[in-house]
């Protein structure tokens, strides 16, 4: 007679650990989190009125206006440079609607961003406004960064941000992995996503592939653009889904969050419910 082989412990933890008890708890509104938009800006009053159609009223989004040559930001007027960080900031909003928003504008009425001006906001929203999450639905071609010196300074700040345990999430390159871009090839101090297509915005999928590990749900609900498949729609929809995370637990460490975002995909694609 064979003896009965042992319990499979982590079997016993993934049970528990599914989308449904987590990302579905009546909890995990975003409460408590900060989260930092590095884009173009955010057109506050557009959403203000759109959640409060819903009943939702929001936190008061602050931020500012990033560039090269300052070395603090000028103050948001609470406009967009262009449509694409509302865009972003309402997909954060749909899935998390408690959080706290800073809006770091690198675009600003010239229209172009350095990298720079990327570090320059990234380092301000962790050190300055103290977000625990900061959203990069932006990035810079491989071919753009061919200076080591430039893209060491990038990645450090992406570094010093794991180190002090901000959450950074980084949108791959549309073409991706036909084109690489930065920070999102940086995949293992920060969560890279690519786009995909799902039935549930809450769903997400762990795929690595070429440096980026995750995919999430590729399209907005506000703007222009919106409905177009890109990955600067998908990395919101993975910041969404660990706001909502971090609401039950706010000091979550990143490599944590990406541990737990792992099981949960495979809680989801085993059947465990």
């Amino acid at each position: 007679m064979n003896p009965t082989p042992p319990p499979d412990v982590f079997a016993e933890v993934l049970a528990l650990l599914t989308p449904e008890r987590l990302l579905h708890d009546p909890r995990a509104t975003g409460e408590g989190v900060t989260v930092c938009l590095v884009d173009s800006g955010v057109e506050r009053k557009l959403l203000e009125e759109k959640y409060a159609i819903q009943g939702v009223q929001l936190y008061p989004i602050e931020g500012g206006v990033f560039s090269a040559d300052r070395p603090e930001p000028l103050p948001y007027n609470g406009h967009q440079s262009a449509p694409h960080g509302t865009t972003v900031a309402d997909v954060i909003l749909t899935l998390a609607p408690r959080v706290r928003l800073f809006s770091a504008d690198v675009f600003g009425p010239q229209g172009t961003c350095e990298v720079e001006t990327v570090i320059r906001a990234l380092r301000w929203a962790i050190d300055v406004w103290k977000c625990k999450v900061v959203n990069l639905s932006l990035g810079v071609p491989e071919q753009r960064l061919q200076q080591a010196q430039r893209r060491h300074q990038l990645q450090r700040a992406v570094e010093e941000a794991y180190f002090k345990d901000v959450l950074v999430v980084a949108a791959a390159h549309n073409d991706h992995p036909l084109t690489r871009s930065y920070p999102a090839a940086f995949a293992p101090p920060l969560l890279s996503v690519d786009k995909g297509i799902f039935a549930d915005p809450l769903q997400f999928a762990y795929n690595p592939r070429g440096q980026v590990e995750f995919q999430a749900h590729g399209r907005g609900y506000l703007g222009p653009f919106a409905a177009e498949p890109a990955t600067s729609w998908a990395a919101p929809h993975l910041t969404g889904i660990a706001a909502r995370i971090l609401s039950l637990r706010p000091h979550m460490k990143p490599f944590e969050m990406k541990t737990v975002l792992y099981w949960l995909y495979q809680s989801a694609t085993s059947g465990v419910r």
